[in-house]
């Protein structure tokens, strides 16, 4: 039975209308910017969907088509082909990209070699720095080519065949620099992205670690002393047996509880759910079923295997008679009593008995179908398996070296992903083996984490390598705990990322490039992107300088203004400048008007819940809009309307923000909340008036000088009403005067001499016009650290 999923849903056979053919060749042209190219010796071509490309059905673009002896020629807006039959060369086929980017890199003859921005790779593991990424579909000149000749067909959800004749079929991208609609007519074309269930925004603690059932529960009961919330258990390879007798093999693979760790697993799974965690149990699926293992009898008979003989179930997943006998051993017992979905690792190998046919894209693709058709959200976690792969998300980017180079590589890895629609990158956070102790490198990597698709603590099994907080520095595990919060607060957000990225094809990582496709400095900032529709993130991959007890950042703002994240500061773009950051936070930067809905920290929970209490950050500058998506987090009642949709809006002309009441359906959403509408990069705003559906209410006003934010607290929010907030003083946005202060803050934390910081702080006193004092503090010859900090005290 079909699946009516969009991400399974499959239209692979484009309109007759779009098809330029003849006995050996044949041209589909999908969009005026999108062409598919075949070429068969037998004349055969294929209109089912592929591993890759599941949909061909297509609006019929405009597009002339010219034949004359010995030349056809295909015309769009935006590409003109030329091919004079036969066999495809570089002397039959070529394609003029019209644009002007370069004056010699638009034109394309078969078989050349292409250069894209890079799309990501299949795995990380064992490497220590930058890989070689492969190619993606977005490209500086303009164009790119996917490769489709090998991957094999899909001729319905379950059944997947090798191709049965040698053919070329690819597809030629000539969107320029138009990145996001190459991005959205990629998706139409290979499926969209799954909504994610709620409970995966938030923090997953994972160890690879003999746990017993005891240490586990007093790991959680400490974290919730600590409060430190998480949202996910990830239970490494111990959880089954792995001493196994010598006769049946590696205990790499199994599905056995180990009985001595977890005495009672129904048990455990239950006291997990009480504390509102879900769970995924980690699997390497390459040995199949052993003799030892509970369920290995009855699958056996199932199977017509000689159980008496204990002969071992071989893993075949292309084959279908195993394939339903391991959902329905191996899984669905362990999913009834509360394995939420699981960890797919390493182990298969890249060969199956079909020609062709990658096991690790067989496995998720058959685990996303099979939740599929229990009613799920599609949920792996498992590594990149090739184009179409973010069909199946969450991906594991594998077991990394913790090292700052590793660390450097990550930010530009996950934002670059997006060049072939795979967004929802899981790194090892904080590294997984080898390196070296750092407290610093760990904070730092944390810190991206919270910026980063998916906040998932690692750490293999050495007793000295863990990622709890209380295992750093105390000044250093504090920050830590306060960062894993944040991840929690920020969840109404992310999750509003999640749904567009779903539904209007908007990923919440991108490159700047996204958003600045002409501007040569997006293309130097590889190591910052987008975090969603508001913010700017640039992750600190260096250590600190000791002297300034600071770390330099190097930093590209795009014209206009944009307001710290933490701070409130407000920083003038249209340049590059190096910042500095101490140990408790990074940049990140608001962008003008920018809102952003987050969950009121709630105390020693780990609920992740629709919040009965909002914290709304709203930055100054330019009108601005956010719509806030909730549903239930987790079904697929989303797709019958079961989902709310709440507006906020930002009037900057007319000194107001509104909250619009929720429209949709409110039954997910609390009938009533508590707000805490906080202005950040706002003067103290004195004179402010609220209003619930006309009628002025009461509200509680603060102000916090330290971050330059005006808070507004309503206690009991009517999600049905509307909501003003009327911003009556004339001064509404915060200018950053207070140089002499921040500058006097930096020297103070400065481990240097006390005769420079005197000399220093003197000549800040005297008042001098800006540009004067930066041309004498240059003449004084001082560490350029120190100048750069100084500076970016003192710039606009």
């Amino acid at each position: 039975m079909p699946v009516n999923i969009d991400m399974l849903t499959l239209s692979p056979k484009a309109h007759e209308a779009t098809l330029v053919q003849g006995d050996h060749y044949r041209f589909t042209v999908l969009t005026e910017q999108l062409i598919r190219i075949e070429y068969s010796e037998q004349g055969v071509f294929e209109d089912r969907a592929t591993q890759s490309i599941i949909n061909r059905h297509f609006p019929i673009p405009e597009f002339e088509v010219i034949r004359k002896e010995g030349l056809l020629e295909i015309i769009t807006k935006h590409l003109h082909l030329y091919y004079t039959y036969g066999p495809f060369s570089k002397s039959s086929l070529r394609i003029d990209v019209k644009n002007n980017y370069s004056l010699y890199s638009n034109r394309w003859y078969y078989g050349d070699a292409f250069e894209t921005l890079k799309g990501t790779v299949r795995t990380l593991d064992h490497q220590d720095g930058a890989v070689e990424l492969e190619e993606g579909i977005q490209s500086h000149n303009g164009f790119s080519v996917i490769d489709d000749s090998k991957s094999s067909i899909l001729v319905d959800e379950e059944t997947i065949v090798p191709r049965v004749h040698d053919q070329i079929d690819f597809y030629f991208f000539a969107y320029g620099r138009e990145y996001k609609d190459a991005l959205r007519d990629f998706y139409k074309l290979t499926g969209v992205t799954p909504l994610l269930p709620r409970y995966i925004l938030g923090n997953w603690w994972s160890r690879y670690w003999k746990y017993t059932e005891t240490e586990y529960k007093e790991l959680f009961q400490r974290f919730q002393k600590e409060d430190v919330p998480f949202s996910l258990s990830v239970i490494d390879m111990d959880w089954h047996m792995v001493d196994i007798p010598e006769k049946y093999g590696s205990g790499w693979t199994g599905y056995t509880w180990n009985k001595e760790l977890f005495p009672d697993p129904t048990r455990f799974l239950e006291w997990l759910k009480e504390q509102e965690l879900r769970v995924t149990l980690n699997v390497h699926p390459a040995d199949g079923v052993r003799a030892h293992e509970e369920m290995y009898v009855p699958m056996a008979k199932e199977l017509g295997i000689d159980y008496n003989a204990e002969h071992p179930i071989s893993f075949d997943i292309t084959d279908k008679k195993f394939r339903d006998a391991y959902f329905k051993y191996l899984h669905r017992p362990e999913e009834e009593r509360g394995v939420s979905f699981w960890w797919l690792d390493w182990q298969q190998g890249t060969t199956t008995k079909v020609a062709g046919l990658d096991p690790l894209w067989l496995l998720n693709h058959y685990h996303a179908l099979d939740q599929v058709k229990q009613g799920k959200r599609p949920l792996i976690l498992s590594r990149y398996a090739g184009i179409g792969s973010h069909r199946y998300p969450v991906g594991f980017s594998g077991d990394t070296i913790i090292t700052w180079d590793s660390l450097r590589f990550q930010p530009f890895f996950t934002s670059t992903a997006t060049n072939v629609g795979y967004t929802w990158w899981s790194h090892d956070i904080g590294g997984h083996y080898k390196g070296y102790k750092d407290d610093e490198l760990s904070l730092r990597w944390m810190q991206f984490g919270v910026f980063s698709p998916i906040m998932r603590l690692h750490s293999t099994n050495s007793p000295f390598n863990g990622k709890e907080p209380w295992r750093f520095q105390e000044g250093i595990g504090d920050i830590m705990k306060q960062y894993l919060r944040l991840r929690h607060e920020l969840i109404p957000y992310l999750y509003t990322m999640n749904w567009r990225t779903h539904q209007n094809n908007h990923p919440l990582i991108m490159p700047m490039y996204y958003e600045y496709p002409m501007e040569n400095n997006a293309y130097d900032a590889p190591h910052q992107y987008f975090f969603g529709s508001e913010l700017i993130v640039i992750p600190v991959t260096e250590k600190l300088d000791y002297d300034l007890q600071k770390a330099p950042v190097d930093v590209w703002l795009p014209e206009g203004q944009w307001i710290d994240f933490f701070s409130g500061r407000i920083y003038t773009g249209g340049k590059k400048l190096r910042v500095f950051r101490g140990l408790d936070t990074i940049p990140v930067f608001a962008k003008e008007g920018a809102i952003v809905p987050m969950a009121k920290h709630v105390s020693h929970s780990n609920s992740v819940d629709n919040p009965t209490a909002l914290s709304i950050l709203v930055f100054p500058g330019k009108s601005n809009a956010f719509e806030l998506y909730e549903d239930d987090g987790e079904s697929f009642a989303y797709q019958d309307g079961k989902y709310a949709v709440t507006k906020m809006q930002l009037d900057w002309e007319n000194q107001k923000f509104v909250f619009f009441p929720a429209e949709g359906d409110r039954s997910v959403i609390p009938e009533n909340r508590e707000l805490n509408i906080s202005f950040k990069g706002f003067t103290d705003m004195k004179k402010i008036a609220v209003r619930m559906d006309g009628q002025e209410i009461d509200f509680v006003n603060s102000y916090n000088r330290e971050t330059n934010t005006c808070t507004v607290k309503i206690m009991n929010y009517d999600t049905r009403s509307m909501l003003e907030i009327m911003l009556l003083d004339e001064v509404l946005i915060q200018e950053f005067n207070q140089y002499e202060e921040a500058i006097f803050d930096l020297l103070n934390k400065a481990q240097i001499s006390f005769e420079l910081k005197d000399m220093l702080y003197q000549l800040i006193k005297q008042g001098k016009n800006k540009f004067d004092l930066l041309i004498e503090l240059r003449t004084m010859k001082i560490d350029e650290n120190l100048y750069d900090a100084i500076l970016e005290n003192l710039i606009d």
